[in-house]
């Protein structure tokens, strides 16, 4: 599947600069973890992450089911289902029994923009799920491979500018953050990129460091290391803020490159129907897993920043970013073909 988008750059920018800040509000962690409801779990729980191993979706779908399994006792399995921006994985939790045994590692892309952008989608994103909590946020970094002649994000959009054949740009999949993010920044910058998209993070990020394809946005939490490592460039942050793990890289509107501020976050999902009673005791265990200093501590090592809500917050936050993305989608003339 491609993504035609048409050439909307001034109503874009002007949309991002008041879209994608959180709500105020949300309710702050809960510092100790309720007792376990009775009877809950008895069995081993799956995690879907949709995406493969190694990106951000999977790195959090472990330190969850890390955390989660040492709280009860019992087995919280990560299964990788990858493809289609996560929507893979999201439509098999979505057909799943509403038990409590199969939760999703939902993100952004799969439960507010695949509405927009799929109309075949295998599931319904407002009615197949009941929220359980946000888990964390995640800034989406601009990075390019070294060989790249250029140091900072202006230079990349001079390069970009006269560069034939176009820049190749990989992405974890058609419709995902890290994709939408790109065909912004072209749009608001008048360059043109050609898209190389993959089946998550991990692959894409192996052809960037191969130097197959010249620059990705990804989340910080799949590009850190290798930034670290000095085996790729940061040229910027595409958020309102610097990243806690990076703070001397700018912004990209500190930058000079405007009208690129996107969100990314994580958060558990159930199935619809699931017991209200294991929906709030999830929750609970979840807001005290985020207080606690060594998870949150393990967070900001791989570039994500805590995050934590009520379950009616994050169902309220997905229905808010479900709104603006469909804007966002629709100024852009994203489409699926």
């Amino acid at each position: 599947m491609n993504i035609a988008i048409k050439r909307h750059g001034a109503a874009v920018c002007l949309l991002l600069a008041t879209v994608f800040s959180l709500p105020t509000g949300l309710a702050a962690p809960a510092a100790t973890a309720a007792a376990p409801a009775s009877g809950y779990p008895t069995m081993p729980v799956k995690i879907v992450a949709g995406f493969p191993p190694g990106g951000a979706a999977d790195l959090i779908a472990r330190l969850v089911a890390e955390k989660l399994g040492a709280r009860y006792g019992q087995s919280f399995v990560v299964e990788n289902r990858a493809g289609a921006g996560g929507t893979i994985g999201a439509g098999i939790v979505a057909r799943a029994p509403a038990d409590g045994y199969t939760l999703l590692l939902g993100v952004t892309a799969s439960q507010t923009i695949a509405p927009a952008i799929y109309p075949d989608l295998s599931y319904n994103a407002a009615k197949d799920f009941a929220p359980v909590a946000m888990l964390a946020t995640i800034p989406v970094a601009l990075v390019v491979n070294p060989a790249v002649d250029a140091k900072d994000a202006k230079s990349l959009v001079a390069l970009a500018g006269t560069s034939r054949p176009p820049l190749a740009f990989a992405s974890s999949g058609v419709g995902a953050i890290p994709h939408l993010t790109a065909e912004i920044f072209q749009r608001a910058q008048g360059v043109t990129l050609l898209h190389v998209p993959f089946k998550g993070a991990s692959p894409a990020m192996t052809e960037l460091l191969a130097g197959r394809v010249q620059l990705m946005f990804d989340h910080l939490p799949s590009v850190l290391p290798s930034i670290r490592a000095g085996k790729l460039r940061v040229l910027g942050i595409a958020g309102e803020h610097r990243a806690a793990a990076l703070p001397d890289v700018p912004t990209l509107a500190e930058a000079g490159i405007q009208g690129v501020a996107v969100r990314s976050w994580f958060g558990l999902l159930a199935p619809a129907g699931t017991p209200a009673p294991i929906i709030q005791q999830l929750n609970t265990d979840l807001n005290a897993m985020l207080a606690d200093g060594a998870v949150r501590q393990a967070l900001a090592g791989m570039g994500a920043e805590p995050a934590g809500s009520t379950a009616a917050q994050f169902a309220d936050i997905i229905a808010s970013d479900t709104r603006q993305w469909s804007e966002v989608v629709r100024a852009t003339g994203a489409r699926n073909n």
